[in-house]
């Protein structure tokens, strides 16, 4: 069998595996738990969270050591990880609140020293002669291969925890998202439900530095969301869009990595994340690519049948290649340009709707109702039979649309 296929039905060994899985749940728990923050248009505090965890890595490690414990403890490294990504949470919410600064000159100042401060903490922990901190830097981008069950389990626990908070808060967190004036017109503590978002995104984070790192993880909060933006424009199915994305990459990256060794998992991960981005990007059908340009040439077809059809009901000739091609397609006009019985009716139709318009627009005054005119909308969508046919009293008889 493929060694792809292997991997992906978990035939590739117990690391390969537990890899996999743990890959899914991560993915599962950053899409979801990413949603609200790239809706609330916040999605580079992820970004400065992520990497405020690294001066916490380097001070937990220093602590346990100096307590005489082992350095390399996972849950101290990650209890750590997490004091120092909520602190820097907080500096990013106090500066713009307390001072003149934007959000985004918080963010780059938390982002740059908490980064900074991690590296020189990396380095100091290296010249330490105890402690094994040997592979401490794979904080940076992960060390998937050496996953162990016991990261699997924090994977699952704390991603469960921040999907389940998502769900449970997720009107709230949508009105603030999306109108946060409003929510707190409603009486909503906004700056709790901001804290509330980034929390659960520093969860996430938190749980998958051991995974893909704190560069990477800035991109499987993110990614899925601006995927599942393509598919919905419902928050609360964008929830479970963005984390089915996120799981089904971060499995796919998983096998692939698996079926090539020499690849690195996160990153791959992370790529195959892109891949279902570009692929949403161009086909959702809806808000993708190509939906958009079939919509502007149907739109574009109509325009065009419409003035032939106008300037048939002039008696005027159709100069225009593309418009005849239309109306010849659809039986109004023969390849000379000679209009068809159906397309001098049609003609006759477009001409006296455009006068039963001008009636509208002196009985009416109300532009929720003529404001709807655009020359493509059928009068029949606006209109009720009753009031047309009084149009058609104030017009008289219908006129035919002479042939060549």
């Amino acid at each position: 069998m493929n060694p792809f296929l292997h991997a992906l039905f978990l035939q590739a060994g117990y690391n390969a595996a537990l890899v996999a899985i743990g890959a899914a749940l991560l993915g599962f728990a950053a899409g979801s738990s990413g949603t609200f923050l790239f809706i609330r248009k916040r999605a580079l505090v992820s970004d400065a969270v992520a990497h405020a965890t690294l001066p916490g890595v380097g001070l937990a490690f220093i602590v346990m050591v100096s307590l005489g414990g082992d350095g390399r403890n996972l849950i101290g490294l990650l209890a750590g990880s997490a004091l120092t990504a909520y602190l820097g949470l907080l500096v990013i919410e106090w500066i713009p609140r307390r001072t003149r600064l934007a959000e985004d000159a918080a963010i780059g100042a938390v982002l740059g020293v908490f980064f900074g401060m991690g590296i020189v903490l990396l380095t100091i922990v290296q010249t330490m002669s105890a402690g094994r901190q040997a592979g401490l830097e794979s904080f940076l981008l992960g060390t998937t291969a050496g996953m162990l069950l016991q990261d699997a389990v924090i994977i699952a626990i704390g991603g469960s925890l921040a999907v389940f908070a998502s769900w449970l808060m997720r009107r709230p967190m949508t009105l603030v998202a999306f109108d946060s004036d409003y929510a707190a017109a409603l009486g909503y503590d906004v700056r709790r439900l901001d804290l509330l978002m980034m929390g659960l995104v520093l969860a996430v984070t938190v749980v998958g530095l051991k995974l893909v790192g704190l560069i990477l993880i800035v991109a499987m909060l993110i990614m899925p969301a601006v995927t599942a933006r393509f598919w919905t424009d419902r928050s609360d199915r964008m929830i479970w869009i963005a984390g089915a994305v996120g799981g089904v990459s971060g499995y796919l990256g998983a096998a692939l990595s698996a079926a090539a060794p020499a690849l690195p998992t996160g990153p791959i991960i992370v790529l195959v994340a892109a891949a279902v981005f570009v692929v949403s990007l161009f086909l959702a059908p809806v808000r993708g690519v190509l939906a958009a340009v079939l919509r502007h040439r149907r739109f574009q077809a109509r325009v065009h049948r419409r003035q032939g059809l106008l300037a048939l009901a002039a008696q005027h000739p159709i100069r225009e290649t593309y418009t005849l091609r239309l109306l010849a397609r659809d039986g109004l006009v023969r390849p000379d340009g000679v209009p068809t019985d159906a397309g001098r009716a049609q003609a006759a139709k477009v001409a006296r709707d455009e006068r039963r318009w001008q009636i509208a627009r002196e009985i009416h005054q109300d532009a929720g109702l003529t404001g709807r005119y655009d020359g493509l909308t059928p009068i029949e969508e606006v209109f009720t039979a009753d009031e047309i046919a009084e149009f058609d009293r104030r017009l008289g008889p219908p006129f035919a649309v002479g042939g060549a």
